[in-house]
Order: structure tokens, then C-alpha cells, then sequence
């Protein structure tokens, strides 16, 4: 398994789409540590994982942002 680089405020694409009413499979990283916490760019919604299942779930980095995206919702 490769790991990818990504940092803080990059838009990631993941394998499997949020179950909200948008399914979008991409993901704004709004922070980096032991565990990473990724909001959801269809709805705004804030998910925490480990970095172990993070970089098992994440497919692509997309772009690499200096500040974070606002929300559309």
C-alpha cells in the first residue's frame, strides 16, 4: 500500500462517498495529528479517524489549498 503525501487544508478524494444527500467522495483535511479530521465538501460534516484507516481510505490528493474551503452546504 502506498501512502500518499498530504498536509493540512488539502482536498482529498476517498475510495468510498459520504452517505449524505450529496455522496461526495471529497474531503477538505482541517487537521493533521495522530488522528486526521476531514470535512465533508457536500455537506460541511466533520469526521475523525485514525491516520492508519485515513491513509486505508483515501484514494487521491486533489489539490493543495493554503486556507480552508468555505462551506456551500
Amino acid at each position: 500500500m502506498e501512502i500518499l503525501k498530504y498536509d493540512l487544508w488539502d482536498v482529498v478524494e476517498m475510495k468510498k462517498a459520504h452517505p449524505c444527500e450529496k455522496h461526495s467522495k471529497l474531503f477538505q483535511i482541517v487537521r493533521v495529528g495522530a488522528d486526521i479530521k476531514v470535512a465533508c465538501l457536500g455537506c460541511g460534516n466533520l469526521i475523525m479517524m485514525t491516520r492508519f484507516d485515513f491513509n486505508k481510505k483515501i484514494k487521491k490528493v486533489i489539490e493543495h489549498h493554503t486556507e480552508a474551503i468555505p462551506h456551500k452546504g
